[in-house]
């Protein structure tokens, strides 16, 4: 590859730096006698997204600082029991003499390494069993803080014993150190990193207690905030103007609140995972993050740089197999000519976007009608609601599709023995001595099956109460009831996927992986998971300048449509303008034809780089850096350098494939063709551009 092309492609080349340089697998933390222990309720314990953060992150934590580096969480059986390899701690580890100590006064300890990737050591608290000690866990918290806990919110009390037991932990680690040190070696450097409100309790009775250890603290979302959005509010024109103290009262989590504003203001160093999580931080719990720490994911890179494209294909015709039998009886549309758009996360209506993207969907099915009615859009909608039991109509559907399918392996398995025999023959086979009168009849039987009176379902299980369903309430005010005229269809998938659900057959990943885009208009968004892990496998995604992802894609990549990262504006303009902005980006991609859409999946998984945790957990360590500073001076400060180097810039002529393939064609393909893989480079840019659909095209 010439150097001017090596040049173009710096972001690829220089993708793994910053942390890697620090991957010593703990060597110089052991050196340096200094520890980090990291605090979370989601350690070994699934509960939503921060669950997502420490186990992704934990691979590379422990290539940083190896057995100087420990997880704490609550002892949640359902989950440690298939997560969690129990073992001891090497008995000289002044480790397994604080869990040994703790243990000797009655608190019940589980310790092990978690089963993910990097296999960190990690100490699990069994909070029962130290349930008696509550009071005067919540006496001292109310006479050091002026703090009180209602005695009915039993997820604050179980968070206040969890707190209290790690700062008896993290007190006693401390005085072994001090008890194991010899005269010539360093003082033991001690930094704990808490996550959310709940874990921060024990950032309060560490601090309060004026134990000798550095602490961060990081909120992924401001308590405040999550509520104050999910009750429709105009939250971000609002920020400055809330009364926090009154809000929180009046949603009677004062002192849950109290807790996260304690622990913010308490902490050495305070980060959040996006600045638009830093701008309602401010505001809501009353101080700036030192520190921006985004979340990133454990990217694992394919040898051959097409297999994400391989697996896509793969995944589709899985997703196929479903379209096919959901819709049939109405199967009158060309898989070829179909894209698969979806949305997915908790159910909370408004906060993930799910009522503009449906809004939006109505109008893309009047675009398409308008102008481009070849092209069908199946657009999936994930998210966990409370359900009765499958659809019966989707079962059936896929039982008739499945027994077409059967009979017609069965009739072609003894169509080709009998061409066999008769070409033995010496003669070729006549038409009827092929298809025999008795598969013509059970053919006929199968398509008759196929037959349905009404419409596909909109949804694939009973939902419970679906009069007052959010989501479905909106379909029908959209009236997308899935008719034959419609160019958009809408499934409601209300559970999340896995490999063992009889409709698809597929885990959550595999789905990603056979969908066209993902589409993630959230309103309420700290960081964004979602689209993180569309980019990562290659897939485009729309996202909005209100989610943390969003905003870390605009301010390190110049054009990051050009990448297939839209961003759509929820905060600068309207509602109205906001839905008819997401109508025109998904119309604007159901007009690519599948060469560009190819060119821009390969773009779009260049940005995985970006995400990788190899270079976003820099800000981790800057954090733990800057706090051990603040408390033991004699250590070097932080590095505030960080990916803010890294800008991609707009794409100018990367092949998406090698062009050493191009010698093995023996024609060159005509330009523009739908079949084409290759990629014209100075061309490139030209070919995506697609035009704004006007007034009189709709």
């Amino acid at each position: 590859m010439s150097r001017e092309k090596m040049s173009r492609r710096f972001y690829r080349v220089d993708s793994a730096h910053d942390l890697v340089a620090f991957l010593d697998r703990g060597e110089l933390a052991s050196c340096e006698n200094r520890w980090t222990f990291e605090i979370a309720w989601e350690a070994a314990n699934k509960v939503g997204g921060i669950y997502t953060v420490i186990r992704s992150k934990a691979y590379v934590s422990t290539e940083e600082m190896g057995e100087q580096y420990c997880l704490i969480g609550p002892y949640k059986e359902h989950c440690a029991r298939t997560e969690v390899e129990e073992t001891e701690f090497n008995t000289s580890s002044p480790l397994q003499i604080a869990v040994k100590r703790m243990r000797d006064r009655g608190t019940k300890i589980h310790t092990g390494t978690w089963l993910v990737d990097g296999n960190p050591q990690i100490i699990l608290f069994d909070i029962g069993s130290s349930s008696w000690r509550l009071d005067n866990y919540k006496s001292e918290l109310w006479d050091c803080c002026g703090i009180g806990i209602p005695n009915e919110d039993m997820e604050t009390n179980d968070a206040i014993i969890l707190g209290y037991l790690v700062a008896e932990f993290i007190a006693e680690f401390r005085r072994v150190c001090d008890e194991m040190r010899n005269g010539d070696d360093d003082p033991p450097r001690v930094v704990t990193h808490f996550h959310e409100w709940q874990a921060g309790v024990g950032l309060i009775a560490l601090r309060t207690r004026k134990v000798d250890v550095a602490t961060v603290f990081t909120t992924h979302a401001t308590l405040l905030g999550r509520y104050l959005c999910a009750g429709s509010t105009d939250f971000y024109n609002n920020l400055a103007k809330f009364n926090v103290d009154e809000e929180a009262g009046r949603r009677q989590i004062y002192h849950r609140y109290c807790l996260e504003r304690s622990a913010t203001h308490l902490s050495h160093v305070f980060t959040t995972v996006s600045e638009i999580t830093g701008l309602e931080a401010e505001h809501l719990l009353k101080r700036r993050p030192d520190i921006i720490t985004p979340n990133g994911l454990n990217v694992k890179k394919f040898s051959a740089i097409h297999e994400f494209q391989n697996l896509h294909a793969l995944s589709k015709e899985k997703i196929h197999e479903f379209v096919r039998g959901h819709f049939y009886g109405h199967y009158d549309f060309d898989l070829d000519k179909t894209l698969y758009f979806f949305i997915a996360g908790r159910y909370e209506f408004g906060n993930k976007g799910a009522d503009v993207f449906i809004e939006a969907l109505a109008r893309l099915n009047h675009y398409l009608k308008s102008s481009v009615p070849d092209v069908t859009v199946v657009a999936f909608l994930i998210f966990p609601a409370k359900t009765n039991n499958f659809n019966v109509e989707s079962l059936r559907g896929h039982a008739v599709t499945k027994s077409l399918r059967d009979t017609l392996n069965d009739i072609q398995q003894k169509m080709g023995k009998r061409m066999y025999e008769i070409c033995l023959s010496g003669r070729l086979p006549e038409p009827a001595e092929l298809l025999k009168k008795e598969d013509t009849v059970k053919i006929k039987r199968c398509i008759y099956g196929l037959q349905r009176d009404g419409l596909p379902p909109v949804t694939t299980h009973n939902v419970v109460n679906d009069g007052n369903d959010p989501v479905l309430n909106s379909i029908r005010r959209c009236r997308l009831f899935n008719t034959v005229h419609d160019r958009v269809k809408v499934v409601f998938h209300p559970e999340f996927l896995s490999s063992t659900n009889p409709l698809f057959g597929l885990d959550y990943e595999e789905f990603v992986r056979g969908c066209h885009l993902g589409v993630f208009p959230s309103y309420y968004e700290p960081w964004g998971y979602t689209p993180a892990e569309c980019t990562v496998m290659g897939i485009p995604s729309i996202t909005t300048n209100l989610s943390g992802f969003g905003c870390f894609m605009t301010e390190h990549v110049a054009d990051p449509m050009s990448y297939g990262i839209y961003v759509v504006d929820r905060r600068f303009i309207s509602l109205e303008s906001s839905v008819r902005q997401l109508a025109q980006y998904m119309y604007d991609f159901c007009r690519l034809n599948r060469r560009q859409r190819i060119i821009q999946r390969n773009r779009t998984e260049r940005l995985s780089d970006l995400l990788d945790w190899r270079n976003l957990g820099i800000y981790y360590r800057q954090a733990r850096m800057k706090a051990l500073h603040s408390v033991y001076p004699e250590m070097a400060p932080a590095d505030d350098s960080g990916v803010g180097r890294f800008n991609y810039p707009r794409p100018i002529s990367e092949p998406p494939s090698p062009t050493s393939s191009r010698a093995t064609t023996p024609a060159p393909s005509i330009h523009g063709s739908d079949e084409e893989d290759e990629v014209d480079e100075e061309k490139e840019l030209e070919e995506l551009g697609v035009s704004s659909v006007d007034g009189s095209s709709r």
